[in-house]
C-alpha cells in the first residue's frame, strides 16, 4: 500500500507522508504512521504497516517455500562491524532466523534497524548452534576459503541449511568448522586473500535464493 499523495521528484525524503483521510480499515496499519507518514527503510508493500504485521507477513511468505529453509549464523567474538551488514542482507533475502554465536551484544549500526523484522537468536557457543540445527533438520554449511572447501559456483546448497560465517579476519573457528557438514568457498580472481565477511554472506545468500526461492516463486 502506498500513499495517495502525488509524488514530488524534488523531494529527497525517504518514504511517504501522512496518508489522506479517511484511512483504510486495515488492522495491519499503524495509526501513528498513517498520521505522521512512514519514513522507514521498507519496501512499498509495507508502507504504514505495524512492525508486528510485517514480521507476520514475512513469516507467511517464507512458509510457501518449504521444505526450502534458510537460516544464517555469525560468530561474534570481536564485536565485528560486519554483523550488522549481514543482518541487513538476511532481511533482504527474508531468511528464517539469524544466529549470533558467542557474545550476546553485537554491532547493530550496519543493520539499519532491519533486525526489528528478523528473528534474532543468541547461541552461546558452537555446540549450542549445532544442537539447534540438528533439532531443526538444518545442514550447517561453513562459508570460508579454508583447506578442503569446495567452490560455491559448482556446489548445490542444501535445501534446508544454515550458512555459517566467521568473524572478519580470523574467520570460522576450528570448533565451528568441525561441526559444519561442508565448507564452501567463493572463488576469487584478484590478489586479495579473502572476501569481506559481509560481501561473502550476501553472495552465499543470493546463491541459495536463486536455487530455491526464485524457483519456488516461478512455480506459483
Amino acid at each position: 500500500m502506498t500513499s495517495a499523495l502525488p509524488l514530488d521528484p524534488t523531494n529527497t525524503d525517504i518514504g511517504v507522508g501522512p496518508y489522506p483521510e479517511p484511512w483504510p480499515d486495515d488492522p495491519r496499519l499503524d495509526p501513528e504512521l498513517l498520521e505522521a507518514g512512514d519514513r522507514r527503510n521498507v519496501v512499498d508493500r509495507y508502507r504504514y504497516w505495524r512492525i508486528e504485521a510485517i514480521v507476520e507477513d514475512l513469516d507467511a511468505r517464507r512458509r510457501v517455500l518449504r521444505p526450502a529453509r534458510l537460516q544464517v549464523a555469525i560468530q561474534n567474538w570481536q564485536h565485528d562491524f560486519n554483523i550488522g551488514s549481514i543482518v541487513r542482507t538476511a532481511n533482504a533475502f527474508n531468511v528464517e532466523a539469524v544466529h549470533i554465536v558467542g557474545n550476546r551484544r553485537w554491532n547493530r549500526r550496519g543493520a539499519m534497524v532491519t533486525d526489528r523484522y528478523l528473528h534474532i537468536i543468541h547461541q552461546p557457543d558452537e555446540a549450542a548452534l549445532a544442537d539447534y540445527c540438528a533439532a531443526e533438520g538444518l545442514t550447517m554449511i561453513g562459508i570460508d576459503n579454508l583447506a578442503g572447501s569446495v567452490p560455491l559456483e559448482s556446489t548445490v546448497l542444501p535445501q534446508a541449511c544454515c550458512l555459517v560465517f566467521g568473524s572478519e579476519g580470523p574467520g570460522l573457528t576450528d570448533q565451528m568448522v568441525s561441526r559444519c557438514q561442508q565448507l564452501i568457498a567463493i572463488t576469487q580472481y584478484g590478489s586479495t586473500r579473502s572476501f569481506n565477511a559481509g560481501a561473502a554472506a550476501a553472495i552465499a545468500m543470493y546463491q541459495w535464493s536463486v536455487e530455491y526461492a526464485v524457483a519456488a516463486r516461478l512455480e506459483e
